[in-house]
């Protein structure tokens, strides 16, 4: 019982970990990445449809990025997409492919870049905290059922803490690359 408990506070920290990753990756650097455009609909014959489903995007160079729609009509309500989306992007049509190049960062909106990626990732650790409580209440239920003995829903707290130590000592190694790639000029 004290296994399952910890393995679904494992899963449930492993997805709030992958949530952190997608959330960051939307944090743009200077840099260019095909990732950034992953959340941008554009209408597609009445439906809002992924932009990755209506065309190819591919990096140009390390600051543009490429996205060649497969229906040439489709280049207009591409470019309108990525313009109307919260990214503050300024995409150019060139013949058939829409150019997006990246803008350079100044220094105080890389700090408040920063900021945004330091307050995710703190969202992130009460995450944790949060799975770790549930979890330590299910061992405390189990004990009051005398499921487990006192000793096991110690041991079964220990294993647990050693969990959500881990997974916190990884949200910072993910959150130190996303400030180191932030600054990178």
């Amino acid at each position: 019982m004290i296994a399952d408990v910890k393995k679904s506070a494992e899963q449930k920290m492993q997805k709030s970990l992958e949530a952190l990753k997608v959330d960051l990756s939307k944090v743009r650097s200077g840099r260019a990445h095909t990732g950034l455009l992953d959340h941008v609909t554009v209408d597609y014959y009445g439906t809002q449809t992924p932009i990755n489903q209506v065309a190819n995007i591919n990096l140009i160079d390390a600051r543009t990025i490429g996205v060649i729609p497969w229906e040439k009509k489709m280049a207009n309500a591409i470019e309108k997409a990525i313009r109307e989306s919260d990214l503050g992007l300024n995409p150019m049509p060139v013949g058939e492919t829409v150019r997006v190049p990246m803008p350079a960062l100044t220094e105080d909106r890389r700090r408040d870049l920063i900021k945004v990626v330091k307050h995710e990732a703190e969202a992130v650790r009460v995450a944790m905290r949060n799975i770790r409580r549930d979890a330590n209440a299910h061992l405390k239920d189990l004990l009051k059922s005398k499921d487990i003995s006192e000793d096991e829903e110690r041991r079964g707290q220990d294993e647990i803490q050693k969990l959500t130590d881990r997974y916190i000592l990884e949200i910072d190694k993910v959150l130190q690359v996303k400030e180191a790639e932030l600054m990178a000029v």
